[in-house]
């Protein structure tokens, strides 16, 4: 917003205490002026006048009724009025146009409004800047574009003009009642006109009709009612053609106009809108009488308004459309609709060119262009050949239609214009003194057409005339400047197709000649210094002399200074600028030029709004070089908003626009380097699609078709890389020579298709064997390289690539000196490398692959591994590639994973800060994706999922039992952190001081939004806001963890959602030692973590191996053996392996951690034989943490909330679980009764989605029974409802933290993932996760007879002497195992099919 203050010497300085000033001297804040600009851009209907109003504090002003003019671009209202001295008060500002000057029914069509406090207007005063409306939404443009205001301060006893009262409060219940009907028909109406919706304008019609019915003959208001409603309905005639209604509203329009006499201001739009009806009538049925009274009318608005008004241009209009029907040129079905044509009473040619030039110099609307376009075609028919105007009649309408083919595209305009410049030009033979207006013309449009269809013809005819004109300018003519920048640009345009360097030098001499004709102070220099800085660039792309270049820029530069802001060039200037900048920084990397090119682009953009002619070229020119900097600087903001840009500029070019090709290419191109980036294979098929549909319309001897075969050849080998299609890689080859054949040797951008192909050729040769492809792969490289010498930008990446190819080399000829050769060239490529560029990751990978090469062949004289200073160089390269911050948090992860894989490998020093750095990256990489499912596919089939035990493995190897402990808790709450942190209390930094308190209410905040869950978006949804969401949560998650870094800067607060600390992890054993498992390699370990004593860490008789098949055993011993008369004999196997080679005798130890296996149920199973059971409680806990949070105490109600909740018909089932209900009754009959228990029930159909949610959340004591899944996608796993699951991501959204127990009573509700076989996801660890304390969950399925006897059991013992206590569960559910261990019923499977998770205590 704009605010201008009126500062007066008279009134106290700003900065004056509000104490100084006398008592009785109060300040005032005034609004002077309020200024609307462009308030009738966009209207569908002429108004009669606009007004604004502000509200403030109850009060409610309205300035004047203005009406404008046709060309008046701002209207200004002077009323005074008084604003609140209060800084914090609120005040709204909004704009109206009414259908009527006199006596208003209501505000009228609301354009624009907006809110903003008193202190807020008065600091913006040093902004100076108005404020800036975008359309509307389903509109181009909207009225009123931009409001500014002017506000001066003063003393409350200074003289002082009136200001402005505020309006008087309606009395009438009826004139209440009548506004807010108006009103309400006005937005419906607005609505419409957006929208088309005729829902709306029916709506609006009868709000209007309502509004009449409130004013009797004698209202004040009776005729503006009339009119509106008649206007309406009018609009509803043309809409649906139900011209029969004309009847019904002409009459309305009569009385309208009757009680609006002579001189009665609003008279002319009356006559207007009943003349336009009436005509529309006359068109239909032929009424002469409509005709002459129409006629009438309009002939008296002629009269008496203005020229310039609205009024008077619609009613012309209305004349002459009505003429040509007479004359039956045309069919009228819409008057106010129709594109009108001229009149049979010709216009002048002078007029005629008057209008045409006025159409050619401004952007007018197209119904205005159209109808000076069929005034013409008339005045041609009229004027014949041989008459003295037509010469100019037919060189304006050719203007014209080549005009309007420029703005919407047909073809047939551009033919007609062309055919009309040849008569023109016919008309003027060789020696005739206008020849080279024609020749001009004509070498135009053929360009224009040539730029459309390529037709080799259109342009070489165009430079010929051309030329002929610029003979017909000598050296001293005062159009010889225009006729050489004409003939240079074609020819320029003629090389870019063809390639001739003729044709470049020829036309960088023709505008150096023009540009010397413009010395000194001339308005065409900046131009002509565009000119030829534009082509003395396109020569060093081509030839690569560094003076053109340097040159260009200098002449760029001028440019610049000749078109200062508020010139109506200066984005043209300010994008060309910056694109040789930015070529200057390809070619010697300094980073001052792609700043300063990119801040030229963003204000070059900002000159150029929606709709502007050279937005997207400016686009594409900023989105080009975001992305490069991206690639020297890794700044993930310049990626994702290149691809924003581009995929805006992309939707600027449809479907056989000429920047399709190119728009499409950028797009692909930024795609492509964001899954390289982050690995998502949507962005690399999407590139794929669109460089695919760029190449194709670049056919065979385009001048891109280089580039596009080069781009589509890189994704298809990197998607071969990802999926291993021998076909994407062949094709790729393929491609790549093609491109490289189309830019032989001595072409500027050789090296590109060199280094790809080479690349391609090294792939295939890892594939295939084959050695000439990697001996062609090196020469090419080789060559690569020499054509990027010292000083260029991908001099660095040259060697790299080379480098990487000697290696390989190496690794199967074995040839010393490929590896030295290849350790040079990347100690050179470091060297050329800028601090913040991200190919530093890379080269740093590759040179710790050469001392690895160097280590593992002992070339260096020792023996093969011995080699200890390679070793070193090669860690310390994993190191610095591990953290290079701009090569991204997927690429710095894979590094710091080979560092740890190779590091542990050799047992070097740095393995566990290897591991450490591994973890610290796997939790940043996850956490910038909003989805829990993105977050598990980051990790999922790779390294990562197993990354805690690794690491864990090699702390015990390396004798540090607390950091193994650190690491397999880390390790196996991957997920789980992410989304419990963000609820994390700050209860203690309450009691620090104000900034302690700002940074928690930060933390909320942002914490608070970033564990909503993500959108989920519809098919229908773009790709663009898709991404946009994206951006936003990486942007939160980036503030997030700026909020954490600075909360750890609080003393006391320095660990704060750091891994925890084996100190703090002991806190787990409290109620009794802990066993952690790790299923490892090259052994398995157990590691008793006691509550005070040090932790100990025993080797299993047992291997990873074992382990495995000991698995599938279990899980097939489960499946094939169910059944209450199965001996179950591979079950017994199992547990008694379970028991002799992970189980032995560890003493007082009743916790358990470990995933797929029932420990609690190991034994010998003989005679006599030991069993866990007999000695142990066992329970099972995800991690450490969860298990320390659910030992928190919390304030439980005196009566215990518990909800039963089963579904024994769910959707989708085929039969109903007939134990569902009478396991519910029973749970019921076992429980405390009241005031012990509140109990309450949630059942068949009433157990929903959606109220089992509300039950979830009301209820701090569970019992599930019904079906339950788990999912391949675990956090899809559910317990199934009447109408939709209920899902373990929907239970992670809640907050459960005062919640005590749950039993489910479903199928494999505490199963984990095969895919994350490390950190525990499955339903009864998603309640632990969400804050139950206590738990109980079946490791498979179970049968309706077992849970009967094993639910009775659990609670007679869990609560039969009347009390609740969730430390309870474990005990009770143990002894309900062991009550029914006799029963021979009941098969082994189902005995041991529960567990137990959470907190337990002794009883």
């Amino acid at each position: 917003m704009y605010v201008l203050f009126s500062e007066e010497s008279n009134y106290p300085e700003r900065t004056q205490h509000l104490g100084e000033i006398h008592f009785g001297r109060v300040q005032q804040v005034i609004i002077t002026a309020i200024r609307a600009t462009y308030i009738t851009l966009g209207l569908r209907w002429i108004p009669a006048g606009f007004h604004a109003v502000v509200k403030t504090d109850g009060a409610e002003y309205q300035t004047s009724n203005k009406s404008v003019h046709v060309d008046q671009a701002i209207v200004e209202w002077h009323e005074r009025i008084l604003l609140p001295g209060e800084p914090s008060s609120k005040i709204r500002v909004s704009i109206f146009a009414s259908f009527e000057l006199g006596p208003m029914l209501c505000h009228g069509e609301l354009l624009r409004t907006f809110e903003i406090s008193v202190g807020e207007l008065l600091d913006r005063s040093e902004s100076s800047h108005p404020i800036i409306f975008q359309p509307k939404q389903e509109e181009v443009v909207s009225a009123c574009d931009s409001l500014s205001m002017i506000v001066e301060r003063q003393l409350s006893d200074q003289t002082d003009a009136a200001v402005l009262c505020p309006l008087t409060t309606l009395t009438s219940r009826n004139m209440d009642v009548l506004a807010l009907r108006t009103d309400a028909g006005h937005r419906l109406l607005a609505r419409y006109h957006r929208t088309q919706n005729s829902r709306d304008l029916n709506q609006s019609i009868k709000h209007f009709e309502r509004a009449l019915n409130l004013c009797p003959m004698d209202h004040p208001c009776h005729p503006a009612a009339l009119f509106i409603l008649a206007t309406t309905k009018f609009i509803s005639c043309q809409a649906n053609g139900t011209y029969v209604d004309l009847d019904v509203l002409i009459p309305l329009f009569q009385e309208a106009l009757d009680l609006r006499p002579m001189g009665h201001p609003d008279q002319p739009i009356t006559q207007l809108h009943f003349a336009i009806s009436l005509l529309s009538r006359f068109a239909k049925r032929g009424f002469q009488t409509d005709a002459d009274m129409a006629e009438e009318l309009l002939c008296e608005i002629l009269d008496v308004c203005h020229a310039d008004s609205h009024i008077y241009r619609a009613a012309l209009i209305a004349i002459e459309t009505f003429a040509l029907h007479s004359a039956g040129s045309i069919v009228v079905n819409d008057l106010e609709q129709e594109r009108p044509a001229t009149s049979m009473l010709l216009l002048a040619p002078d007029q005629l060119a008057d209008r045409a030039k006025r159409c050619m110099q401004r952007d007018v609307e197209p119904h205005e262009l159209d109808e000076v376009i069929s005034s013409h075609y008339n005045a041609v028919g009229y004027y014949n050949t041989g008459h003295a105007c037509r010469w100019q009649l037919l060189c304006n309408l050719a203007a014209m239609l080549h005009a309007r083919f420029k703005r919407r595209g047909g073809d047939k305009d551009l033919d007609q214009a062309i055919a009309l410049y040849k008569e023109v030009l016919a008309m003027c033979p060789v020696g005739h003194t206008d020849r080279t207006v024609p020749l001009n013309n004509l070498a135009n449009g053929l360009s224009t057409r040539f730029e459309h269809r390529g037709n080799d013809k259109d342009l070489d005819q165009a430079i010929t005339l051309h030329r002929e004109a610029l003979a017909l300018h000598p050296v001293g003519h005062p159009y010889r400047f225009a006729s050489l920048n004409n003939l240079a640009n074609r020819l320029s345009i003629r090389f870019e197709h063809r390639g001739n360097v003729e044709d470049l030098d020829k036309a960088i001499a023709l505008h150096k000649e023009a540009l010397a004709l413009c010395a000194g102070v001339f308005t065409d220099r900046s131009m002509s210094l565009n000119n030829l800085a534009n082509k003395l660039s396109t020569r060093f792309e081509h030839q690569g002399n560094a003076e053109d270049l340097d040159q260009a820029i200098a002449l760029h530069r001028e440019s610049l200074a000749l078109r200062p802001v508020g010139h109506t060039d200066r984005s043209i200037s300010l994008n060309n600028l910056a694109k040789q900048l930015f070529i200057r920084f390809e070619h010697r990397g300094n980073d001052e030029d792609v700043d300063q090119a990119i801040a030229l682009c963003r204000e070059a953009l900002a000159l150029c709004p929606v709709g502007h002619t050279y937005r997207f070229m400016s686009l594409n020119t900023l989105a080009t070089q975001l992305s490069t900097r991206f690639k020297h600087q890794g700044n993930d903001e310049d990626l994702d908003q290149a691809i924003a840009i581009n995929r805006e500029a992309l939707a600027l070019c449809p479907v056989a626009h000429t920047g399709r090709s190119l728009s499409l290419n950028n797009l692909a191109t930024v795609l492509s380097i964001r899954f390289k980036r982050r690995g998502s294979g949507e962005d690399l098929d999407q590139a794929i699609t669109l460089h695919r549909e760029s190449l194709a319309l670049r056919p065979v001897g385009h001048i891109d078709r280089s580039m596009s075969l080069n781009n589509l050849a890189n994704q298809l080998s990197t998607r071969f890389e990802q999926q291993g299609n021998d076909e994407d890689l062949d094709q790729a080859i393929t491609l790549h020579s093609e491109a490289l054949a189309l830019r032989p040797v001595g072409h500027a951008d050789r090296s590109m298709p060199l280094n790809d192909l080479a690349n391609q050729l090294s792939t295939r040769f890892e594939r295939r064997g084959n050695e000439e492809d990697l001996d062609q792969a090196i020469a090419l490289h080789r060559e690569a390289l020499a054509l990027r010498p010292v000083g260029h930008t991908d001099r660095s990446k040259s060697l790299n690539n080379l480098a990487s190819g000697l290696v390989t080399r190496f690794a199967h000829k074995r040839n010393r000196e490929d590896l030295d050769e290849s350790r040079e060239h990347l100690c050179c490529a470091l060297t050329l490398l800028t601090q913040h560029d991200p190919l530093q990751l890379l080269v740093h990978q590759s040179l710790a692959a050469v001392h690895l090469s160097f280590l593992q062949s002992g070339l260096d004289g020792t023996g093969v591994g011995e080699d200890m200073n390679n070793l070193n160089a090669a860690m310390y390269h994993f190191k610095a590639a591990a953290n290079v911050v701009s090569g991204g948090l997927l690429h710095r992860l894979q590094a710091s994973l080979s560092w740890a894989r190779y590091a542990d490998n050799y047992s070097h020093d740095t393995r566990l800060e290897a591991y450490a750095t591994s973890m610290q990256l796997l939790d940043a990489h996850t956490s910038v994706t909003a989805s829990v499912s993105s977050r598990r596919d980051a990790i999922k089939g790779s390294p990562c999922t197993v990354i805690g035990v690794l690491a864990a493995s090699c702390a015990l190897h390396s004798g540090d039992v607390h950091r193994a402990v650190e690491f397999l808790e880390q390790g196996r709450t991957v997920i789980w952190t992410q989304m419990i942190r963000l609820r994390t209390p700050l209860d203690r930094l309450q009691t620090c001081d104000d900034h302690a308190a700002t940074l928690m209410k930060r933390f909320r905040d942002l914490s608070s939004i970033l564990d909503k869950p993500p959108a989920n978006h519809s098919k229908e949804t773009s790709r663009a806001d898709v991404e946009a969401e994206e951006i936003r949560y990486r942007c939160l998650v980036g503030d997030w963890n700026g909020t954490v870094e600075e909360i750890r800067k609080i003393d006391g607060f320095s660990h704060f959602l750091l891994p925890p600390m084996f100190s703090d992890l002991q806190d787990a054993a409290h109620d009794g030692p802990i066993i952690m498992l790790i299923a490892g390699a090259p052994s398995c370990n157990a590691i008793i973590i006691p509550h005070k004593q040090p932790p100990i860490n025993i080797q299993l008789h047992t291997d990873l191996s074992k382990l495995t098949k000991l698995v599938f055993a279990f899980q097939n011993a489960v499946e094939k053996e169910a059944g209450p008369k199965g001996s179950q004999t591979a079950l017994i196997k199992a547990l008694r392996e379970l028991w002799a080679d992970v189980v032995p005798e560890y003493g007082g130890v009743r916790r358990v951690f470990f995933n797929f296996m029932p420990l609690h149920a190991a034994g010998e199973y003989r005679a006599d034989g030991k069993s866990l059971s007999q000695q142990y409680i066992s329970l099972y806990t995800p991690s450490l943490t969860a298990l320390i949070n659910a030992r928190r105490s919390h304030d439980r109600p005196p009566s215990a909330p518990f909800v039963a909740i089963g579904q024994n018909r769910p959707a989708g089932a085929l039969f109903t679980l007939d134990a569902v209900e009478p396991e519910l009754e029973l749970v019921r009959r076992l429980l405390p009764p009241p005031p012990t228990v509140s109990f309450s029930k949630l059942t068949s159909v009433d157990a929903t989605k959606s109220r089992a949610l509300c039950a979830l959340q009301d209820n701090t004591w569970l019992h599930f029974a019904c079906h339950g899944k788990q999912n391949h996608e675990p956090f899809e796993s559910a317990f199934l409802m009447r109408d939709q699951p209920l899902s373990l991501l929907d239970i992670t959204q809640m907050d459960l933290s005062q919640h005590q127990f749950a039993f489910l009573s479903a199928c494999e509700t505490a199963v984990g993932s095969q895919s994350t076989p490390d950190e525990v996801i499955h339903l009864a660890a998603g309640l632990q996760f969400a804050g139950v304390r206590s738990v109980i969950g079946t490791l498979w399925k179970v049968n309706d007879s077992t849970v009967q006897r094993l639910v009775e059991a659990f609670y007679q013992n869990f609560c039969g002497d009347g009390k609740m206590n969730p430390k309870r569960a474990a005990w009770a559910l143990h002894q309900a195992v062991h009550s029914l261990a006799c029963d021979k019923e009941i098969p082994l499977d189902q005995r041991i099919v529960f567990m137990h998770i959470g907190i337990c205590a002794y009883f």
